[in-house]
């Protein structure tokens, strides 16, 4: 039997619904669209700081404005280097260049495709100005021992929550635990306005900064204002501020409804041979912006493209390798591509700092050969579930044979 899962690419997955179309409403009849302006943007910072327990938020135009707002609030010296993961969106890591800060990159656990307290010691030199840690799919990092060491180094980390709302590691809601938290509500985020971001902080200088930064460096409000810094226009406006708010009202209902039908298919699924469901520290609340399956290529022959393949053949589009490669091996690093010719701010960085050789990272390329990344969202039923768990056993009996 086919089923169609409902997709976060379109209605059948999101819930847009009459709420925000209220707030569109309220938004275009007073005519104000400008956040400089108006009332939902504030609205949604406040809002978006007390439901994760933050001092300030700060509303910016997309996840990638997000980290980068989160950079440049640390102010970075030219050839500063800031230790990441080669296993994130690009967007969170061209804000480093952007900022002159030169991206090193960490190996993951292959069990999660996260960096851990480990893999960033081994990254860090002393020239290492920040440690910016992914949640990948909503599985947090183990983040007590990676703030322990950034503490011992005095070294601030940078969350990025943009797959991992209202996760949470050790009891503490992700975003909240570094120095600063970065959220992204894009299309099929647990939260979207299409495109948006938000940056939390307890620090009140670090979120002046970030503040700045979204506004060109100009302090609305405050006297004799100038354009402090080099800084951008990453402002939401104010439509999106509405869609925002509205969506945060049943974003907790969201969390809930995504985790319960992803502990259903990890039942359903137990004990499959070759397979393995998503991997969760121990105090750790997984919020699955995504469902990943790990597949061990030595049962299962073809490994997880074969098993993508058979699923498309039921009608189940899943993405194998989640990123085709790690990211220093695209252009913008392998090439060093950036500022016209001028190689910047590569030009500045130790050559231990730009050495991507493969057996440096060998959690990340296994991490990438075995992933098979499963559509999810907050619409799946259990019908909906149980279907994707027999395509699933069904998929697997075809690849591995009698």
């Amino acid at each position: 039997m086919t089923l169609a899962l409902p997709s976060d690419q379109e209605a059948s997955g999101r819930t847009l619904g009459a709420e925000e179309l209220e707030a569109l409403r309220e938004v275009i009849e007073s005519g104000t669209l400008t956040s400089t302006k108006g009332k939902q943007v504030p609205g949604l910072e406040e809002r978006f700081a007390a439901l994760t327990g933050s001092a300030h938020a700060v509303a910016c135009s997309s996840g990638t404005a997000a980290v980068h707002v989160a950079i440049a609030a640390l102010d970075p010296e030219p050839g500063d280097e800031v230790v990441t993961t080669p296993i994130t969106d690009m967007g969170a890591l061209t804000p480093i260049l952007f900022q002159g800060a030169v991206p090193v990159f960490a190996d993951v656990d292959p069990r999660t495709g996260n960096v851990t307290a480990e893999t960033i010691e081994a990254a860090l030199s002393e020239r290492t100005r920040a440690v910016v840690v992914t949640h990948l799919f909503g599985n947090p990092c183990e983040m007590e021992p990676i703030t322990a060491l950034a503490a011992a180094r005095g070294l601030p980390v940078i969350e990025d929550c943009a797959q991992a709302y209202l996760a949470r590691s050790a009891g503490r809601t992700v975003g909240t635990i570094g120095a600063l938290g970065c959220f992204s509500l894009q299309q099929g985020k647990h939260v979207t306005t299409g495109e948006g971001g938000l940056v939390v902080t307890d620090d009140p200088a670090l979120a002046r900064r970030a503040r700045l930064f979204v506004n060109k460096a100009w302090p609305y409000g405050e006297p004799n204002p100038d354009h402090e810094f080099l800084a951008l226009n990453y402002r939401l406006s104010e439509l999106q501020g509405a869609v925002a708010r509205a969506q945060l009202d049943k974003l907790e209902g969201v969390v809930r409804r995504r985790v319960a039908m992803a502990e259903r298919l990890t039942a359903a699924l137990e004990g499959l041979e070759g397979i393995d469901t998503p991997w969760v520290a121990p105090g750790n609340e997984h919020t699955y912006w995504k469902y990943c399956l790990r597949v061990d290529p030595a049962r299962v022959p073809g490994g997880p493209q074969a098993l993508a393949a058979e699923l498309r053949l039921g009608g189940i589009a899943s993405a194998p390798r989640y990123i085709q490669k790690p990211a220093f091996q695209c252009a913008v690093f392998s090439n060093q591509r950036t500022f016209g010719e001028s190689r910047w701010p590569f030009t500045l960085a130790r050559p231990e700092a730009v050495d991507y050789s493969p057996e440096r990272y060998p959690g990340t390329f296994r991490a990438l050969d075995r992933v098979l990344v499963l559509p999810w969202n907050e619409r799946y039923t259990e019908e909906h579930v149980d279907h994707l768990a027999g395509s699933i056993r069904r998929a697997l009996a075809k690849v591995v044979g009698p």
